[in-house]
């Protein structure tokens, strides 16, 4: 249970308090160690998958963990980049969108698996991924670098990306768990 993949997924997880301490009331040296932090948990997405699978260590905890580290760690930086004002105006509307789909597709997920079916990742949610994790980075460095503004514009562009893809994927996996409710 306590392989190292499954302690890189908790540790994303454990590293979530720390982001919410440095967003808090941030200075710029917050933002770059919060960036720092966030580039860190991603990497451990990245290692804790493939090291459960080069090992054979693939466990049933990884695979419960895994997603909810992931939806932790993007509720919990949307929620901070709104409590910073990162995310403001009509931006709140694509942070919402991307929350409110998170919460949705893993109760949809959770009702399919009763009934053993799965939904599988599209292509298409892949790079809801990609965007929605470059404009939270992004986001992020820009408070590290207010003197950058483009920065910022990368990361609304991204956030406003993700959640156009947020609101396509969200509904194909709609479609796909309506047919197997009665």
């Amino acid at each position: 249970m306590l392989t190292l993949p499954n302690l890189l997924t908790l540790s994303r997880i454990v590293a979530m308090p720390v982001m919410v301490l440095l967003l808090w009331h941030p200075r710029p040296w917050d933002y770059a160690v919060a960036f720092g932090l966030y580039v860190l948990v991603g990497i451990t997405d990245y290692f804790d998958g493939y090291l459960a699978r080069a090992q054979g260590a693939v466990s049933r905890l990884g695979i419960f963990l895994d997603p909810i580290a992931d939806k932790i760690m993007v509720a919990t930086v949307i929620v901070m980049l709104l409590f910073t004002r990162a995310i403001d105006g009509p931006a709140v509307i694509a942070a919402l969108i991307i929350l409110v789909r998170e919460i949705a597709v893993s109760g949809l997920r959770e009702f399919l698996a009763e009934l053993r079916v799965s939904m599988p990742v599209s292509q298409l949610a892949k790079w809801k991924t990609t965007f929605q994790l470059v404009s939270l980075g992004a986001l992020i460095l820009a408070g590290a670098l207010p003197e950058q503004a483009w920065i910022s514009w990368v990361g609304l562009f991204c956030l406003w990306s993700a959640a156009g893809l947020t609101a396509v994927t969200g509904w194909d996996y709609l479609r796909v768990g309506l047919k197997h409710m009665d």
